[in-house]
């Protein structure tokens, strides 16, 4: 009985650490596959904002979205 227990245990804690490092793996993959933004999604942002963006405030804004995101 005690064994039947500390096995169900033990395989819970295993399933929630092989779940949790396959998870983590598959969304790191997805992500350097589909960025969340890039400099289109940024320039049509600040368009709709009434800006006209040029190449260094695009930059300036991916360099921090890159910091935020480490």
């Amino acid at each position: 009985m005690l064994m039947d227990i500390l096995y169900l245990v033990i395989g819970i804690i295993i399933g929630l650490v092989l779940g949790f490092l396959l998870a983590r793996r598959f969304m790191t993959k997805e992500l350097k596959k589909n960025p969340p933004i890039n400099e289109e999604m940024i320039k049509t942002l600040m368009r709709g904002m009434g800006r006209t963006p040029n190449q260094k405030q695009v930059n300036q804004l991916m360099k921090q979205m890159s910091k935020f995101n480490e």
